[in-house]
């Protein structure tokens, strides 16, 4: 008996006997549930493709966790070096020396993070050798030489092959008075990842950050896990090997305010543009209403032969559910292409009206990035699915509460 509820809904959804207003508003319906499907999960492939290339660039510097151990600048031993490469998941170990320095070009003063690092351990744990825009790694051999990033160096107004004055958070005590201590050093290199990094540090060697910053600062130790987004989780795993006092400062802690921003972006983008889709799941319910009152015959004739409200309300929740599914379909199905293909349509676009969207002069990235996840088109999916289910109920109840016997005697 269920059957032939499903069989007319499925007339009333999609014949051809239906007012021109009423067609009308269906057709609007189903295509605004396709646009709010196809631009929901494209936009959110796109802030996923802006999300990870941010994060890659980022994390090109940052190692995916530190060994700190805070108000010193004791070494590590190398015992604790081989105890931490025996645990599986890390990959590779690097010692650093860091403090936050004050630098003065011939512009202005600006303050930076100075990183001694050993140029052969440190190619384990970050990429900076392939973010060199010029010099190289083994220029640091020479002492008191320094790698800088490219926008600090535009701060600065300085070259490779310039030098500039590095100011210490330390005093000295002359006959003349007490002064901070400074040294002057080479820039060797420039580096460019583009994100904050490059206006915020500069490395040299460990060897001249020992010289230059004796006691102060921090020493530690960098790691390199097998999967970076589970490095938040290896401190319960390092806990035995490592010394007391020592504190496991993961990539999370770190950069995580800034990846958690892109987040809540991304939940209220998300948020706004379900605004389409119960914008389109207001119309289902317009049409499921104009099709009651159009079928208040038909309706009054099947309750007549037998047909009872639960199977009246079967009838125009199939009406509403299939405008609504096949328009999630159509939404998906055009999300998904559009999603593994913008970068290709916007440079299409760019060629045919000769404009460039991301200008590689001004932008870090020349083409429209685009990550799509499959949750993010299940997420998308079943939350359209559940509005038009939502939709579908009222009109349908209306429908099962018609009477037949005043639809008779008055039409």
């Amino acid at each position: 008996m269920a059957s032939y509820t499903r069989l007319i809904g499925l007339r009333y959804g999609f014949s051809r006997q239906r007012s021109r207003f009423t067609a009308l508003v269906s057709l609007a319906s189903m295509l605004g549930m396709t646009l709010g499907v196809a631009s929901l999960i494209t936009v959110l492939s796109v802030m996923n493709g802006f999300g990870g290339e941010l994060r890659d660039r980022i994390l090109a510097l940052v190692p995916h966790a530190y060994l700190i151990q805070d108000g010193s600048a004791t070494e590590f031993t190398e015992e604790l070096t081989e105890a931490l490469l025996a645990v599986p998941d890390v990959l590779a170990v690097a010692p650093y020396r860091r403090e936050t320095v004050l630098l003065a070009g011939p512009y202005q003063q600006q303050a930076a993070v100075l990183y001694g690092m050993d140029k052969e351990a440190q190619a384990a744990v970050s990429d900076l050798d392939a973010y060199l825009l010029s010099g190289s790694l083994k220029a640091l051999d020479e002492p008191f030489t320094v790698i800088l990033g490219a926008s600090l160096a535009r701060m600065l107004g300085v070259i490779p092959g310039d030098e500039l004055r590095l100011i210490l958070p330390q005093v000295t005590t002359t006959p003349l008075g007490v002064f901070p201590r400074s040294r002057m050093v080479t820039v060797v290199g420039l580096f460019e990842v583009g994100a904050q990094q490059d206006s915020q540090l500069l490395y040299t060697s460990l060897e001249s950050a020992r010289r230059l910053l004796r006691d102060r600062g921090d020493s530690g130790l960098q790691l390199r896990t097998k999967d970076l987004l589970r490095a938040p989780d290896l401190a319960d795993e390092l806990a035995p090997v490592l010394p007391e006092g020592v504190r496991y400062l993961p990539w999370s802690d770190t950069q995580g305010s800034l990846f958690r921003a892109i987040r809540m972006e991304k939940v209220t983008v998300s948020l706004l543009l379900l605004g389409v889709v119960l914008v389109a799941a207001f119309n289902i319910v317009s049409t499921l209403v104009m099709a009651v009152t159009e079928k208040r015959r038909d309706i009054a004739v099947l309750r007549t032969m037998g047909a009872t409200p639960a199977e009246i309300a079967r009838v125009f929740l199939t009406q509403g559910l299939a405008l609504a599914f096949f328009g999630v379909f159509l939404g998906a199905v055009l999300g998904v292409a559009l999603a593994l293909n913008i970068a290709d349509l916007v440079a299409l676009l760019e060629g045919l009206f000769g404009m460039r969207v991301f200008d590689p002069q001004v932008y870090f990235i020349s083409r429209l990035p685009a990550r799509l996840q499959w949750a993010d088109v299940a997420f998308v999916t079943s939350a359209a699915v559940m509005i038009s289910i939502l939709a579908a109920v009222y009109p349908a109840w209306r429908a099962s509460r018609v009477a037949p016997a005043e639809v008779l005697r008055y039409e």
